[in-house]
């Protein structure tokens, strides 16, 4: 995989989906939320064309603030998980990512004046729609000892969300992969925020 990696959401669909590249355009994968669930469900595919399968993320319980997310492969092996951390999330966006039942890796939002400040702009006839362009949060994912290992921020845009992610440390190839699918969650979780 090379970095930065862009992700980008695909505008006017009923179901999101969101499809990321590498910094050369080859796909890494495409992601489609499943509408109408009472548990979320989460297909990510190899290819824009929704044929191959390769990961499966499924919330462990119905519609909960604090429900956790687990992630397998496509011939089911359990990969790892994605938590909110429930009303501490409410002023800065925070989640923990597991490997099996011990957290390894977290993400933070780097300044939550940014979700304030957009909220408020957006309430404002005609300048909301330069919302996107004016605010982007920033993301931080690190280790349990503080490392920052990856950064997702938002690309300043009108009308499309794009964000960019940037490895600042390294990573295994299992920590890459669990940390792609739990930024991808908690965009989807987060994205009604900026």
């Amino acid at each position: 995989m090379q970095y930065p990696l862009e992700l980008t959401f695909k505008l006017w669909t009923l179901a999101p989906q969101i499809s990321i590249v590498d910094h050369q355009g080859n796909l890494i994968f495409h992601v489609k939320q499943k509408l109408f669930k009472l548990k979320e469900a989460i297909t990510v595919f190899a290819d824009i064309e929704q044929t191959r399968p390769l990961y499966y993320i499924k919330a462990d319980r119905i519609i909960d603030f604090s429900a956790r997310y687990d992630f397998t492969d496509s011939q089911g092996n359990y990969l790892g998980g994605v938590k909110r951390r429930g009303l501490r999330s409410l002023w800065r966006a925070r989640y923990d990512i597991f490997d099996g039942d011990d957290s390894t890796l977290s993400i933070q939002e780097k300044n939550p004046w940014v979700k304030v400040a957009d909220a408020l702009f957006a309430e404002i006839p005609v300048l909301s729609i330069f919302t996107g362009y004016v605010f982007n949060p920033v993301y931080l994912a690190s280790r349990t000892d503080g490392t920052v290992v990856m950064r997702l921020e938002k690309i300043p845009s009108f009308l499309s969300r794009r964000f960019m992610i940037k490895a600042v440390s390294q990573v295994s190839d299992r920590e890459a992969e669990q940390l792609l699918l739990s930024l991808v969650m908690m965009l989807l979780l987060e994205r009604d925020r900026g």
